[in-house]
């Protein structure tokens, strides 16, 4: 699934995965792949919490409420550690480290996909 930041243009992931069931425990557990992108859909508005347990890399989560704008980025988090939304959120992109400085992502940013 490609995801876009409607509001600079830029694309955040050209073909991410979207995790559903188990897949959204696992997410990118033991994955080697640090380019890999993961889509997330709660279901509903409400407070989550990411953990990076058993991953070994960094990544940036960009967190959506179900309107789809950016109200939360966790840059470069960190392997095994865990982090809790100040926000409700609905939707939550993996992207790799570095992606939301490089796609001038902010909050309050609307994204498409």
């Amino acid at each position: 699934m490609q995801i876009r930041n409607f509001s600079t243009g830029e694309i955040l992931a050209e073909d991410a995965k979207e995790c559903k069931g188990l897949m959204k425990a696992i997410g990118l557990r033991f994955s080697k792949n640090s380019k890999k992108e993961m889509f997330f859909d709660f279901g509903k508005e409400k407070i989550e919490t990411m953990d990076m347990f058993f991953v070994k890399f960094q990544i940036d989560i960009i967190f959506l409420n179900k309107e789809k704008n950016v109200v939360e980025i966790k840059e470069n988090f960190k392997p095994f550690t865990k982090y809790t939304t100040k926000e409700k959120i609905q939707y939550a992109i993996e992207v790799p480290a570095g992606t939301a400085k490089k796609t001038r992502t902010n909050l309050g940013n609307k994204i498409a996909f």
